[in-house]
């Protein structure tokens, strides 16, 4: 097994605790410390890696350690997923580009034009069923293909990297983040002592720290969002050519993201945000949309990269392998039943197809044992692959029979092979030409509990993503810090984190412990590999640098009231229905306004109950008997306040100034006065999403 060698700072009570080679925190028993035993009470050596081929090799199946912590975990509860209970599943088809045999096998990639039915869910990790869709949240992006040759299935996330790069430490990962045992909260929120206790001891998390404090994990919406892969998989072609890959999807929209007050309010408002703007986005036959890209790379490349492309906590800059587009995914019918579909689709990352297969990544290693386990659970049954969502819809044929909740039983006297029985009456047999072949990759080495050498860089690219960030987003991830640190109540596990940080940037370790009071600096954590600190920041990281070209998918919200202007809002309609934006009206009362001409419309949202956290821009149209109404009602001002405090451009008109007045409002450029044929150039600026030029003002402290 690997020997620990150096000390690091153990937690109170622990006995000794060292650092492997890879930087990984080892705790030791001793004195009144227990030994860590398996269920069958077998002392456990090592408790952060599990049993590989090597260094970088295959995970083993002889792990009974891992299988004993991995089994249990996953039957943990019944029959709410574990992880990602919270989700939202829709129908949609994927259409292939072009040929990809060059790369790869696959039949969905075969030939340009070809269409693949596709389930998709979207989740957010932490909350159960019942917690909010805008909790600060890795959310969950997997992505089912109905392929000809069977299912295959690509279970990623929004974000590129993960926590931990070894499944056994997954179970720790996830009962750390969850509710704390024995009060049972917070509920959907990380912010507490044991998630950063964890974190703080867990360097190889110091990445993904930096990115679920980043705008990333509060979306505006799933159809703004990217997804990835997460994991280096393989392709490979009819002749056996081996190519890595890593899989991402690019929404058509571009990237867009809520801010933290705003979440908050969201969360108060409706709770169902995200699920509700998929329904309705499909409903209205604005279906989304996201290409599928390959970062193709061969063996050459990663045995040069500075970086192990096995380690899932690491990812490969755009820059340095750009993404190849090559196909389209389009969302287009949501579920009949969502129990039925949703909550019973059971994705699998060892759901593969001919031409696509693994690599050594210790994670996806474990989560390939992990998934099945799971779903026997909470599915009832090894039949699960028996009910209608999970079932794949090319021919099938087994010997797989009876069992609980069985549909389908093999037919005739054969329920073997081989057997002698002759033809159809025989079933099915293998086919040596177009069935799974794995990638015939030579290994050798010890078996080892132990990380590959390049795992042990920690912090280089958690600097390289931070200073890929704009400014704004830059202090976003600042105020995140201090926001979830400040709710932690042991002083050490702040200074430890802050301690991390500052590997990281010393600006921000700086700015955090300000924030959170600290009276002196702590030391920087020691590194278990040199920080590269030359990194060159990739643009593709920011979501601000990667925003949309249009208002096109997005919501403005009108504040009208009786005497509204009707022909500034019909030019205000007609320019925002051009961008390809929805306008919702909001107004006193829900049963309908007269406007200037005597039109009568009917308002979507009544004012104090459709807040401006519900729209990406608002304009406040109310005549000048109904601004003065207005500024006398709580509500109507904070729609107007919240909106001028979260960055969003506002327009308005000349009768307005009364309740601008009121709420707080100072004008700048994101503030606009419409007169006659000014609402196209409003909407044109709405396209950038945000005045941040204005949040430095609103959050000065």
């Amino acid at each position: 097994m690997s020997q620990p060698s150096s000390r690091a700072p153990g937690a109170a009570g622990a006995g000794a605790a060292e650092r492997g080679p890879s930087g990984e925190l080892h705790q030791s028993a001793g004195g009144d410390v227990p030994v860590l035993t398996t269920s069958q009470g077998i002392p456990v050596s090592d408790d952060q890696n599990s049993l590989k081929v090597g260094r970088r090799g295959p995970s083993l199946l002889e792990d009974f350690h891992f299988r004993d912590k991995m089994f249990h975990f996953d039957h943990e509860r019944i029959p709410e997923r574990v992880v990602h209970a919270r989700g939202f599943g829709v129908h949609g088809v994927f259409e292939n580009y072009e040929s990809l045999s060059d790369i790869t096998s696959a039949d969905l990639f075969q030939r340009a034009g070809e269409k693949t039915d596709t389930f998709v869910r979207f989740s957010t990790v932490a909350g159960n069923k019942g917690s909010p869709d805008l909790a600060r949240d890795v959310r969950g992006f997997a992505v089912r293909f109905y392929t000809k040759e069977g299912n295959w299935d690509i279970v990623g996330n929004n974000i590129p990297v993960f926590f931990i790069q070894d499944a056994i430490k997954f179970p720790d990962l996830i009962h750390a983040a969850k509710q704390e045992p024995d009060r049972g909260f917070p509920q959907a929120q990380t912010a507490h002592d044991n998630f950063w206790d964890f974190m703080s001891l867990m360097p190889e998390a110091m990445h993904m720290a930096v990115w679920i404090m980043s705008d990333r994990t509060i979306p505006r919406s799933f159809r703004f969002m990217e997804g990835f892969g997460v994991h280096t998989f393989r392709l490979v072609n009819a002749d056996g050519k081996s190519t890595f890959v890593k899989f991402h999807w690019k929404p058509v929209l571009g990237l867009q993201s809520v801010v933290w007050n705003e979440a908050l309010k969201l969360n108060g408002m409706d709770p169902d945000y995200h699920r509700r703007d998929l329904w309705e986005a499909i409903q209205n036959g604005d279906y989304p949309e996201w290409e599928l890209g390959f970062q193709l790379f061969d063996e050459e490349f990663a045995q040069a990269f500075p970086f192990d492309v096995l380690d899932a906590t690491k990812l490969i800059p755009e820059e340095d392998v750009p993404v190849r587009p090559v196909g389209k995914l389009t969302l287009n019918r949501t579920v009949e039943n969502f129990f039925f579909e949703t909550e019973q689709v059971a994705f699998q990352t060892g759901n593969v197809v001919p031409g696509i297969d693994f690599t050594n990544d210790p994670l996806l290693q474990g989560r390939n044992f992990s998934y099945l386990d799971t779903q026997l659970k909470r599915l009832g049954g090894p039949n699960f692959t028996h009910i209608p969502i999970n079932a794949p819809r090319c021919p099938m044929a087994n010997f797989q029979q009876d069992g609980h909740m069985a549909m389908r039983n093999p037919k005739g006297r054969a329920n073997y092979e081989p057997n002698s029985w002759g033809g159809a009456m025989g079933g099915p047999r293998e086919d040596p030409e177009r069935g799974f072949r794995s990638f015939p990759e030579e290994l050798s080495g010890q078996k080892l509990r132990i990380r590959g050498e390049l795992f042990a860089d920690h912090y280089s690219q958690a600097r390289q993503f931070f200073l890929s960030q704009s400014e704004t987003e830059q202090t976003h991830i600042k105020d995140a810090f201090v926001f979830e640190l400040s709710k932690v109540e042991t002083p050490a596990i702040r200074e430890r984190i802050v301690g991390h940080i500052l590997n990281i940037d010393e600006d921000l370790a700086a700015k955090v412990a300000d924030g959170l009071g600290m009276k002196e600096m702590p030391q920087a954590a020691e590194p278990a590999r040199p920080v590269v600190r030359d990194l060159k920041p990739s643009p593709k990281l920011s979501i601000v640098q990667n925003g949309p070209e249009s208002f096109k998918g997005r919501k403005l919200g009108v504040i009208v009231t009786d005497g509204t202007d009707a022909a500034l809002l019909a030019e205000l309609e007609a320019a925002a229905k051009a961008a390809g934006a929805l306008v919702e009206l909001v107004g006193p009362k829900v049963g309908g306004v007269t406007l200037s001409d005597g039109s009568t419309r009917e308002p979507k949202q009544k004012v104090n109950g459709g807040p401006s956290v519900l729209y990406d821009a608002v304009a406040i149209l109310p005549s000048k008997e109904g601004a003065a109404l207005l500024a006398r009602e709580a509500t109507a001002k904070d729609f107007v306040s919240d909106a001028f405090a979260h960055a969003k451009f506002i327009a308005h008109s000349p009768d307005a100034e009364a309740l601008l007045d009121k709420a707080g409002v100072e004008k700048d450029a994101g503030i606009v006065e419409l007169g006659k044929g000014g609402a196209k150039a409003f909407i044109a600026q709405c396209a950038t999403l945000r005045f941040w030029e204005r949040e430095a003002k609103v959050h000065a402290v």
